[in-house]
């Protein structure tokens, strides 16, 4: 039996670890990622890695500025926009909670948050709202939230929706990290059907808001979802990573995140978050645990969240 802190820590470390896999095959397309069982930390000999200069097992944006929200709530103790703002900043200047204070990645629509925040625009109105601002920016770094959070699911959706609108300001994005999360956390509860659980759950909360049931159903369609390809558009990353989870153990589910190609590290993230909950930290392989770099930014933070979880 897995124990619940052991699903806490396989759900940040599920994310670290598929985010760092996925790291040297982003941007290429699904026929030129390796064999599946080669998929790797390091890729294959003379593989046309991405963004070469960097170390295996070091996670990216995604799981930097996953930890920025995590260190945010633990200091916080609630979701405090204008902390996590801050923190996003500091990623982005100073490489903060970057392996190595190494920032090797951004997208378009959190770095133009970014500025905005740094110029002086509040958190909650720096994500930029239009229809083409969806990338899944704000969804891969979400998962913190709800592992950390002990609130109502209202409660939680509301947050989820609260921290996206900090880069990624369309209900749209909204919507994926509040239906993310609600399956993070029915996932951890070890629901029978954990996805369905959190769109019923999510349609209930939804009821009296037109415009989000709207996007809900029109455009994330839970029930009927477009085929995952691995993109970086945040329905397609949201349902890609819903894909991978449902091929295997964790191993599967990351390799098979990868192997969908283009936006390879956050399709990972978001799919391996899920997976590591599912099965516990210790159905996470040993050798990429022990290679993930950035221990000593993860652990403390990691074990503080555990000893604050009842």
């Amino acid at each position: 039996m897995v124990i619940w802190k052991d699903r806490i820590a396989g759900g940040i470390v599920g994310l670290l670890v598929g985010d760092a896999l996925g790291v040297p095959y982003e941007f290429h397309p699904p026929d030129e990622i390796p064999p599946f069982d080669q998929i790797e930390f390091d890729p294959p000999p003379g593989y046309h890695r991405a963004h070469r200069g960097v170390p295996p097992g070091t996670w990216s944006d995604d799981g930097a500025q996953a930890l920025c929200l995590l260190a945010s709530l633990l200091e916080c103790g609630r979701f405090d926009h204008e902390d996590f703002g801050r923190r996003l900043i500091r990623w982005y200047a100073e490489g903060y909670m970057a392996v190595g204070g190494h920032v090797f990645d951004v997208g378009i629509t959190t770095r133009s948050a970014i500025q905005a925040m740094g110029a002086g625009t509040p958190p909650l109105n720096a994500g930029p709202r239009g229809e083409y601002d969806n990338g899944n920016g704000s969804l891969m770094r979400v998962l913190p939230l709800a592992l950390w959070h002990r609130g109502t699911d209202a409660e939680l959706v509301a947050d989820a929706q609260l921290q996206s609108r900090v880069t990624h300001g369309h209900l749209r994005s909204q919507v994926c990290c509040a239906l993310y999360c609600l399956w993070a956390r029915y996932t951890l509860n070890e629901a029978e059907r954990p996805w369905q659980q959190a769109v019923t759950v999510l349609r209930e909360l939804y009821a009296n808001h037109e415009d989000a049931t709207e996007e809900l159903e029109k455009s994330v369609r839970p029930d009927d979802p477009p085929q995952g390809k691995g993109s970086g558009y945040v329905v397609d990353c949201l349902h890609s990573a819903h894909r991978a989870v449902q091929q295997g153990d964790f191993e599967t589910v990351v390799r098979s995140a990868v192997a969908m190609g283009n936006d390879t590290d956050t399709t990972a993230c978001v799919a391996g978050g899920i997976a590591g909950i599912r099965d516990g930290i210790e159905r996470i392989p040993l050798r990429w645990r022990e290679r993930l770099r950035g221990r000593d930014l993860l652990d403390p933070m990691l074990e503080r969240l555990l000893a604050e979880r009842p």
